[in-house]
C-alpha cells in the first residue's frame, strides 16, 4: 500500500507503505513561532567559559573515533545558548562537514518524542487508559498469556516481552509481522521485570492506528510536530531534508542517508513506534522547551500539565537487561522510568550527573541523546551518526559528560519561573477556602493531635469556630486522641476544648456504629500517615468509610503528605485472604501514597457507594519527603520519634512480631534492634558484607525500660541511614531477616514475622534461608501490578 502524501517534510514518492497502513489525512497548519531564540549564556544565568568546555570533550570523543561528528544543543529558558556542529557527518564514500541543519536518524528517541506522546494524547482526550488491556483494543494480542498487559506495561517496557523479535518476522509486510508478534511467548510475567523492548513500541504504533485511525506517522504531524512548528521532524523525510541527513550504515549496495537504520522499522516501511523519526537539533529543542513549559509551546497546546507530570513521572521499576544497547550496562538492579522516559536507571549512562531528580531523557541507538530538566529549565540535546561507516562507535558517556558540563555551567541559584515551595495541607487549604467545601454540613471528625494546620492550630479548634459548619462528634484511632497511649484498648474521651464526646476507634469496635453516626451528615478524616501498609491509621480510614458508604455519610479527606516520599514503593503485597486491622487492603509494605490517594483507591477498589471528596494538599511533590515541606514534625504515635524512624519502619517494623527488640522502650525505636541472645558484632559483619546501599550498621548494647525484653541487656546493631536516596527500608529489613535465619536459626523465631509481613511465600524464602536479593525478589511479585492499580488514583506530580 501506497504511504498517504502529506505535504512538509514527508517524500511524497515513497512507496513501502507505512506501519499497518490507513487512508488519507490532512495536516494541522502550524501557527506556531519559527523556534526558539538564540542568546548568549549570561543572560540566561550560565557561564559561557564553562561550556566552552565541550569543544575539548567533543573533540576528544573525535579523535578516539566514537563518532564521525556532532551536534551538540543547549538551551536553558526558553533560549538556545550553544548550538555547534563538530567534525563530519560522512565520512565515506567522501568526507563533509557536519552542519548545524544536519538531519539524523532519532532512532529510539522515537519512542517518547512520536509514540509516547502521540499515546499521551489519546489518553488525555479518553479514548485509551493507562491501565487499559492491549488486548482491549488489538483481541488477537491475548494469545499466549498476553491478555494482562496494559498501555502502561508497554510505556514502561515491563510487559515480560523480549527485546526485539527476529528481523525474518518483519519480511512478509506489515500485517503478517503483528500477527507474529501477537503470537509471542512472555519472556516474563507481566509486570515482574523491566525488559528494554522495540516490540513494546510497535504495538503502541498500532494502538495508536487502532484507536485514532492514523499512523503514528500521520498522528504525530497533526497533532505534535506540525502544530508546533517542527518543519523538519518526522517520517519519511522529503528528498531536499534526505539531502542534508547524516548517513548511517550501507543497506542493499547503498548508504542509509534519510531512510531508517533500524531493520525492523525499514521493514514496516520506514514508520514505526519504535524507530523511523528524523530530525534536527533546532527542532528538537522545540519539543524539549515545550515539555518544560508543560505542554505548551508558541500558543500551542500539545499536552496538559498533568498529563506531563504523569509522563515524566518517576515509576520504580525492577532491573532487567537488554546488553545489546550501546554503552549500557546488563541487568542494572533497579530502574526509575517515566512513560517512554528514561529517568534513573542502567540505561543512563548518557545523563549529565549534576541534573536534578525531575529530569527526564532518551538515548538512540544511531548516536541521539535527548535530556530535558525542567527544575534546572535546560535541555541538552547530542546528535550523532556513531554508526557510520561501520556500525561501530560509543558516544553515551561522551554525551553524559556534556550533560554534566551544561548543568554545571548554571550560575543561579534558583529557577524563578518556579514559585517558591510551601506546603499546604487539606486543612489549610479548607481553611483558606473558607471551609467552603464543608458549607450547612454537620461533621464527625477523625482525628488525633497529628490533625493541625501549617501554623499549629487543631483542626478541632477550626471546624469548631468555622462559621457554617456544626462540629458534632469526635473520633479517635489507636494511641488515643492525644496520641500518647500505647496500649491495646482505649475507651471513649471527652475532649475538654470543646466539650465534644470522642469515640474511640479503637476498643470496642474500630468502626463507627450508626449512633455514632446518627448526628452527622459529613465524616472528616484528617491524621497522619506515615507511609506504611501496617500503621493503623489506614485501617481506621478503610473501616470509616466502610460505615460511611453503609449509613449514606458523605466521607471528606483533608490529605497530607507521605512523610516518606511517593516515589519509592517496595513489597512484599500482602496476600488475598490475609485482610486486618495492621493489613486494611491489598497494598504493598511501602505504598508510596498519600491518606487521600488511598481512600480514592479504596473507594474504587471496594466498590464503596460513597460520596467522597479529598481536599488535596498545595506545593508537595512526590519526590518530596517531609522535610522538603516546611511542615512542623509532630510524632504521630509514641514510638515514631524523627522523620529517619519513619523511613526506617517499613523494613524494621516489620521484625517486631519476633522474638526481637525494634527500640521500643529506648530513646530511638526502629533505629536498633536486638534481643540477649544476639551478638551485634557477627550480625553487623554479615550485614555489611551485603553491601547495602544508603544504610550502615553499629555493634551497640542496650536495655529497654519497657515493652519487649524491659531491663535486659540487649545485643544489637544500630542502624544508620547514610545517604537517604539510596537507602531501600524493606532491601534492608529483608537482609536483617536474613541475617537472622542464617546466624540464629534455631533461636530466632521467624513464623511470627508472618503477621504483619503478610505475605506467605516471602515468609517461606526466610524459613528456606533464601539470601537476601532471593528474598527480595520474591517480595517484589505483585508490586508492579499495584504500581499500575494506584495510576489512576494518584494527585500529584
Amino acid at each position: 500500500m501506497t504511504a498517504p502524501c502529506l505535504p512538509s517534510v514527508f517524500d511524497p514518492c515513497f512507496t513501502r507503505g507505512h506501519l499497518f497502513a490507513v487512508g488519507l489525512s490532512l495536516v494541522v497548519a502550524s501557527t506556531a513561532a519559527a523556534g526558539l531564540p538564540h542568546a548568549e549564556p549570561a543572560a540566561v544565568g550560565m557561564d559561557a567559559a564553562h561550556l566552552a568546555r565541550i569543544d575539548q570533550i567533543v573533540a576528544e570523543g573525535l579523535a578516539e573515533k566514537r563518532m564521525p561528528g556532532c551536534v551538540v544543543c543547549i538551551g536553558r529558558r526558553g533560549k538556545i545558548v550553544l548550538l555547534k556542529a563538530y567534525g563530519n557527518k560522512q565520512r565515506e564514500p567522501s568526507e563533509l562537514p557536519m552542519t548545524t541543519d544536519t538531519v539524523f536518524d532519532m532512532a529510539s528517541i522515537t519512542k517518547p518524542v512520536a509514540t509516547a506522546t502521540s499515546v499521551m494524547i489519546l489518553v488525555e482526550r479518553g479514548q485509551l487508559k493507562l491501565n487499559q488491556r492491549v488486548s482491549s483494543v488489538i483481541p488477537e494480542f491475548a494469545a499466549n498469556g498476553k491478555e494482562e498487559i496494559t498501555v502502561f506495561d508497554l510505556l514502561t517496557h515491563q510487559s515480560g516481552l523480549l527485546p526485539d523479535n527476529k528481523v525474518a518476522d518483519y519480511e512478509d509486510g506489515p500485517d503478517k509481522a503483528l500477527e507474529r508478534i501477537c503470537a509471542l511467548d512472555l519472556q516474563a510475567p507481566t509486570g515482574t521485570k523491566f525488559i528494554y523492548s522495540d516490540v513494546n513500541y510497535i504495538l503502541l504504533g498500532e494502538l495508536v492506528r487502532r484507536v485514532s485511525g492514523k499512523s503514528v506517522h500521520e498522528f504525530s504531524q497533526e497533532n505534535i510536530f506540525q502544530p508546533l512548528g517542527m518543519r523538519e521532524t518526522g517520517y519519511l523525510p522529503r528528498k531536499e531534508l534526505k539531502s542534508r541527513a547524516a548517513p548511517t550504515e550501507q543497506r542493499e549496495g547503498r548508504w542509509m542517508q534519510g531512510e531508517v537504520h533500524d531493520p525492523r522499522a525499514y521493514l514496516l516501511g520506514g514508520v514505526a513506534g519504535h524507530a523511523g523519526l528524523f530530525s534536527t537539533a533546532e527542532d528538537i529543542a522545540i519539543y524539549a522547551q515545550m515539555m518544560i513549559q508543560q505542554g505548551e509551546f508558541g500558543g500551542q497546546r500539545i499536552l496538559a500539565p498533568r498529563t506531563v507530570a504523569t509522563m515524566t513521572r518517576g515509576y520504580r521499576l525492577l532491573g532487567g537487561s537488554r546488553s545489546t544497547m550501546e554503552g549500557v550496562p546488563a541487568n542494572p538492579p533497579v530502574f526509575l522510568r517515566g512513560l517512554g522516559w528514561d529517568k534513573r536507571s542502567g540505561y543512563s549512562i548518557n545523563r549529565g550527573e549534576l541534573l536534578s531528580d525531575s529530569a527526564f531523557g532518551h538515548g538512540g541507538f544511531t548516536g541521539t541523546v535527548l535530556w530535558i530538566d525542567p527544575d534546572l529549565e535546560l535541555f541538552v540535546i547530542f546528535l550523532s551518526n556513531r554508526v557510520h561507516p561501520d556500525g561501530k562507535g560509543l558516544v553515551n558517556p561522551l554525551a553524559g559528560r556534556i550533560g554534566t558540563v551544561a548543568a554545571g555551567a548554571i550560575r543561579d541559584a534558583s529557577t524563578p519561573a518556579r514559585p517558591p515551595r510551601e506546603v499546604l495541607t487539606g486543612i489549610d487549604v479548607l481553611v483558606k477556602g473558607n471551609f467552603r467545601q464543608l458549607a450547612g454540613r454537620k461533621l464527625g471528625l477523625i482525628t488525633n493531635h497529628t490533625g493541625k494546620s501549617r501554623d499549629g492550630q487543631s483542626t478541632v479548634k477550626l471546624l469548631h469556630e468555622a462559621k457554617g459548619v456544626q462540629l458534632a462528634a469526635l473520633f479517635s484511632p489507636e494511641h488515643g486522641f492525644e496520641g500518647k497511649l500505647d496500649i491495646s484498648k482505649i475507651g471513649d474521651a471527652q475532649d475538654a476544648a470543646t466539650g465534644l464526646k470522642v469515640f474511640s476507634l479503637y476498643g470496642e469496635t474500630r468502626k463507627p456504629t450508626a449512633a455514632m453516626l446518627e448526628p452527622i451528615d459529613t465524616l472528616v478524616f484528617d491524621i497522619q500517615d506515615i507511609g506504611a501498609r501496617f500503621y493503623t491509621y489506614v485501617s481506621t480510614m478503610g473501616e470509616a468509610m466502610q460505615a460511611a458508604a453503609e449509613h449514606k455519610k458523605r466521607f471528606v479527606v483533608l490529605d497530607r503528605p507521605n512523610p516518606i516520599g511517593g516515589l519509592a514503593v517496595a513489597g512484599p503485597m500482602l496476600d488475598p485472604g490475609k485482610e486486618s486491622f495492621v493489613g486494611f487492603h491489598r497494598l504493598p509494605v511501602r505504598h508510596g501514597m498519600t491518606i487521600g490517594e488511598l481512600a480514592r483507591l479504596f473507594k474504587a477498589e471496594l466498590k464503596l457507594d460513597l460520596e467522597l471528596e479529598v481536599i488535596a494538599c498545595e506545593g508537595w511533590r512526590r519526590a518530596d519527603a517531609w522535610d522538603a515541606t516546611g511542615l512542623t514534625w509532630i510524632n504521630p504515635s509514641p514510638n515514631m520519634r524523627s522523620l529517619t524512624q519513619a523511613f526506617l519502619y517499613p523494613g524494621i517494623g516489620l521484625l517486631e512480631t519476633t522474638n526481637l527488640s525494634v527500640g521500643r522502650g529506648t530513646d530511638t525505636p526502629f533505629e536498633v534492634i536486638g534481643a540477649p541472645w544476639l551478638d551485634g558484632r557477627k550480625v553487623a559483619a554479615e550485614l555489611a558484607a551485603q553491601g547495602l546501599a544508603g544504610v550502615t550498621f553499629v555493634p551497640i548494647e542496650f536495655t529497654p525500660t519497657g515493652s519487649k525484653f524491659a531491663n535486659e541487656k540487649c545485643g544489637g546493631i544500630n542502624i544508620a541511614i547514610t545517604d537517604r536516596n539510596r537507602f531501600e527500608p524493606l532491601r534492608t529489613g529483608l537482609a536483617i531477616a536474613a541475617a537472622l535465619r542464617e546466624l540464629y536459626p534455631d533461636v530466632w523465631e521467624a513464623k511470627s514475622y508472618l503477621r504483619l509481613l503478610g505475605n506467605e511465600k516471602t515468609l517461606q524464602a526466610v524459613l528456606d534461608g533464601k539470601s537476601a536479593d532471593e528474598i527480595l525478589e520474591v517480595a517484589r511479585e505483585g508490586v508492579n501490578d499495584f504500581q499500575r492499580r494506584r495510576l489512576t488514583f494518584l494527585l500529584y506530580e
